[in-house]
């Protein structure tokens, strides 16, 4: 029986509209404490509806929480997201996008989406050594003959990445070219979690993602995107590719796999190809970047590993676009805040007064 976390969990949900979508995880996120983080204008009233627990805050409330530092969080982008991550005192956080719904197994049973990332999270990963029988941890499997016996204690994991049924989440020209392609039949449900291995770089999505805070969280940065930015869609695979050169760094695990959500809205690929344009190109330089970077054996930290990255944004992105310039003070004032908002367990503030709080 795993551990339901529901003390030491918060689930974090970015949104623009009501959150009806809620009621049928009603059965699973009701025990939890929820994070909602409004875009868009702060004078729309978000319904949530009877019975949550939760913590709603829209622009405003980050504006006085952060100050001057709120430059660093994302406006009309559902990177917003991260500032839940900011503002949680849980150790392990789930997120999930307001168009997922829950999704069923072959046999028609729904899946508990939470309970699956916290069984990924509460077990080992095994980056060093791929065992070809997936994850050795998971029920009725193990490692597999010429595994290693002195890898098998595995490594802890702090990053739990799930997929999704229905919508794929694909790129604006893969949506353009397979504007009907759905992922439904059970043929495509793929019953396996496995661990990212070591120094392999992997394309985030933020829609249905558990980490543990403790060993991640300043990591977790969806950077700069949306208002008043060239780029837009590269927030969760931003972070992602940060968050998995720290991982390799401090020998933490990444997982993908089980579970899968039901991905309900499929967006506007001309939108999105806005939005993307300029990131379709640039990633043909930042991924040699990530895939290069050596973190100084002096970084013990995830703050520590986070500002040198920074500051190797700033020196060989820099050159592609000033965007990559701001991103990089962006990313110091992300650890910046996360510092003054994430003291020493002894000084830290129990609750943010600037949020709007509801039992």
């Amino acid at each position: 029986m795993v551990a339901d976390l529901k003390d030491e969990l918060d689930i974090v949900i970015p949104t623009i509209r009501n959150l009806d979508f809620l009621e049928q995880w009603r059965p699973f996120f009701q025990p939890y404490h929820l994070i909602i983080v409004q875009d868009g204008d702060p004078s729309n009233a978000i319904r949530v509806p009877n019975g949550f627990d939760y913590e709603l805050y829209n622009r405003d409330h980050v504006n006085k929480v952060l100050g001057p530092k709120a430059s660093c969080i994302s406006f009309k982008d559902s990177a917003c997201r991260c500032f839940g991550f900011l503002v949680s005192k849980k150790k392990y956080i789930f997120t999930i996008d307001d168009d997922c719904f829950v999704a069923k197994d072959p046999s028609g049973k729904e899946i508990n989406a939470l309970a699956q990332h916290i069984r990924n999270l509460l077990k080992p990963s095994t980056p060093l050594f791929f065992n070809t029988l997936y994850d050795p941890f998971a029920e009725g499997a193990d490692f597999v003959r010429g595994y290693p016996f002195s890898l098998r204690e595995g490594v802890p994991t702090a990053i739990s990445h799930g997929l999704w049924l229905n919508i794929p989440d694909y790129d604006a020209p893969t949506q353009l070219v397979k504007p009907r392609e759905r992922n439904t039949s059970s043929s495509r449900y793929v019953d396996a979690v496995m661990t990212i291995p070591k120094g392999t770089l992997f394309p985030m999505c933020g829609m249905n993602l558990a980490f543990d805070r403790e060993l991640i969280g300043p990591a977790m940065y969806f950077g700069l995107m949306g208002d008043g930015q060239p780029i837009g869609r590269y927030d969760d695979m931003w972070a992602g590719w940060c968050a998995k050169v720290i991982c390799d760094h401090l020998g933490l695990g990444v997982k993908t796999g089980l579970p899968y959500i039901w991905h309900s809205k499929a967006s506007n690929p001309f939108v999105n190809l806005k939005k993307e344009y300029k990131g379709i190109y640039w990633q043909e330089d930042i991924i040699p970047f990530f895939q290069s970077i050596v973190l100084p054996k002096e970084c013990k930290t995830v703050q520590e590993c986070y500002i040198v990255l920074a500051k190797s944004v700033k020196e060989k992105l820099g050159p592609i676009d000033p965007y990559f310039q701001k991103l990089g003070d962006a990313m110091v004032t992300w650890i910046e805040a996360w510092n003054e908002l994430n003291p020493p367990p002894q000084t830290a503030a129990q609750t943010h007064p600037n949020a709007v709080k509801k039992n």
